[in-house]
């Protein structure tokens, strides 16, 4: 206890002495190297900071836990009080486990922490357990480690590992010819998709493992995620129980394949948006009924305003559209049982 109050008595020295933005005598590569050394400090302040919030609001949580109420009343009273919302609580704690996790475990050094951005240790934490091993050595090395570092790593990952990706593929990736950064997308919209249609996409990648194809092939990997997710929410569809694997084969086969994701998300869409209106125009019609009643000869223009705004809850809706000509839409809605 003792420590931790001399602790706040002797607050960390941020005082740095920044280059003067008007001297004209410091070459530009020097000005901007002095105040990325700057904002690399801060960085790894900012981090150890947020490390040890998460732990402190974790001894508070579990504090809670055993002798609480059992709904969190202390903690989330805690919390009030410093103006902290929750969810950047258990973010501070969820960063905080991380750290603790990579530690205990021995993939890394405490000292080696300041290595880091922020950034770069929460994705970290986010990535698989390779990765962070990967990420670590880097660290224990004294490498700087940005987000774009472990985002590079965790590429290089995926496109040696990945069983979504053909042996000419990966060879490519082995010696460097194809690079990762290309590769990781792919796999990443690969896994949304069911395997016949992986399959298809691993031929085409096989075939020629180039750059071109990999590009093309994230597309339509992409392309084809959407389809199956919007093609699933669309009633005109399943209503009919239309033969959706076939009709995507097709589309494939002919090279329409964007023009038929498109159709079927904007089919979905639409459709949301039905029902959508369709409780809006119910919500409209019982608040105007509502007012109605209140309203009278002494409210006079309050009386006006429904009158403009209720046929919007009537079966009928009109309303006028501007843009290079003007057009008029209406919509009636017919409720059937």
């Amino acid at each position: 206890m003792n420590d931790l109050a001399a602790a706040l008595q002797q607050p960390a020295d941020l005082d740095f002495q920044l280059p003067d933005p008007e001297d004209e005598e410091i070459a530009e590569s020097e000005f901007l190297q002095q105040l990325d050394v700057a904002w690399q400090v801060c960085d790894r302040f900012d981090l150890q900071t947020e490390i040890w919030r998460g732990r402190i609001l974790r001894a508070i949580r579990d504090r809670e836990k055993k002798g609480g109420d059992g709904r969190g009343t202390g903690f989330l009273k805690w919390l009030k009080e410093r103006e902290i919302s929750k969810s950047q609580a258990y973010n501070w704690i969820q960063l905080a486990n991380s750290a603790d996790t990579l530690i205990e475990d021995g993939k890394l050094d405490p000292s080696k922490v300041n290595n880091f951005s922020k950034r770069a240790f929460v994705e970290t934490a986010k990535s698989s357990p390779e990765v962070q091993q990967m990420v670590s050595e880097a660290a224990q090395k004294g490498d700087r480690i940005t987000r774009r570092e472990v985002r590079q790593l965790t590429d290089e990952w995926t496109a040696m590992s990945s069983e979504l990706l053909p042996e000419p593929v990966k060879e490519k990736a082995a010696d460097n010819s194809l690079p990762a950064r290309y590769i990781a997308p792919l796999v990443k919209e690969m896994e949304k998709l069911p395997e016949p249609h992986q399959k298809f996409l691993q031929r085409e990648i096989a075939a020629n493992p180039d750059v071109d194809t990999l590009k093309q092939a994230t597309t339509e990997a992409r392309q084809l995620a959407k389809y199956l997710k919007s093609a699933v929410q669309v009633q005109a569809l399943t209503e009919e129980a239309v033969d959706i694997e076939t009709a995507l084969e097709e589309a494939q086969r002919i090279g329409c394949l964007s023009i038929a994701a498109d159709l079927v998300n904007q089919a979905s869409q639409m459709e949301q948006s039905i029902a959508k209106l369709y409780m809006t125009w119910k919500k409209i019609s019982n608040l105007a009924d509502r007012l109605y009643v209140d309203t009278g000869a002494s409210t006079p223009c309050l009386r006006f305003l429904l009158s403009c705004v209720e046929p919007l809850g009537g079966e009928v809706m009109e309303i006028q559209l501007s843009g290079a000509t003007e057009h008029t839409v209406r919509l009636q809605i017919q409720e059937t049982n």
